[in-house]
């Protein structure tokens, strides 16, 4: 999990807190803020000022909260507050240079955060930007739901997470097939769905010719990826969401949701995007 040192939360919180407040946000925008952010309405915890408020749960949370709120605020104030950290801004609908809400203190703070920012995030950056790509091709509001969802929760609840990177396999396999006319059955367990896109889209081991250019190292590749699903649906089935816990149940962590997700988003990419190269070409080649 990414940690944020106490001399980078400071940094932070000069570009958050201003004299009591928080950026742009009245005390009723603030408290649902942080309640959809880490579940808690933090003025109405604290009874202080949304500043105040702020820094003693940031001195009070578990890391994975404190990462959690610092980053939404942070993506926040680029989304919402561009005027003041941009120079070259001009999206009012009445922008006028001269009237520039640009603050040269608060863009050379805001670079400091964005650099740490990119190095917390980084981690995760190249699964996000291919999820954020996945979802620009499966033009399904609900698949797009899903990977967002899914990405989300591996800090907040690799549980559940977990569980969505298995069902996010299905749902690419079963689109592939309804869209090929060919039947799957409501019974079908993973290994039974994936065995068939991939047997569809010519990716088993035993689609691959001997004569074949590098056939042993395809071979081997594609045996790999075939059993993706089927261990993810094993870690799925004791851990992940889906299925009545005990009491006593223990969810893995934050970093076997990302490696559970990681797979998941890597191996829907490759049957996705061979799927729709194959349909562009008209061929069936690897």
């Amino acid at each position: 999990m990414a940690v944020i040192t106490t001399k980078e939360k400071q940094i932070f919180i000069v570009l958050f807190n201003r004299n009591g407040y928080v950026l742009n946000f009245n005390t009723n925008d603030f408290d649902i803020f942080t309640t959809n952010s880490i579940g808690e309405a933090l003025c109405a915890k604290y009874n202080f000022s949304k500043g105040k408020s702020l820094n003693m749960y940031l001195n009070d949370a578990s890391e994975e909260n404190k990462f959690k709120l610092i980053c939404d605020l942070f993506h926040y104030y680029e989304e919402n507050m561009e005027y003041e950290y941009n120079k070259d801004y001009d999206g009012d609908l009445y922008w006028d240079i001269s009237n520039s809400r640009y603050d040269n203190e608060y863009a050379r703070i805001y670079k400091k955060c964005k650099d740490i920012m990119n190095r917390l995030e980084g981690g995760v950056a190249v699964i996000t930007k291919t999820a954020n790509t996945l979802k620009e091709k499966f033009s399904s509001e609900y698949m797009s739901q899903q990977i967002e969802l899914m990405i989300s929760m591996q800090t907040s609840n690799p549980t559940n997470a977990i569980g969505i990177a298995k069902e996010l396999i299905e749902s690419c396999c079963k689109t592939i097939l309804d869209d090929l006319g060919i039947a799957w059955n409501k019974t079908d367990d993973i290994p039974q769905l994936t065995n068939k896109t991939m047997d569809a889209l010519n990716l088993l081991p035993t689609n691959v010719q001997e004569t074949d250019q590098g056939a042993s190292a395809i071979k081997a590749v594609l045996g790999n990826l075939r059993s993706i699903p089927s261990k993810l649906a094993e870690i799925r089935n004791p851990f992940g969401s889906g299925h009545g816990k005990s009491a006593s149940f223990q969810g893995l962590e934050e970093r076997h949701a990302k490696l559970a997700v990681g797979s998941s988003i890597t191996y829907v990419d490759f049957i996705w995007s061979t799927y729709e190269n194959q349909k562009k070409t008209g061929t069936n080649m690897i």
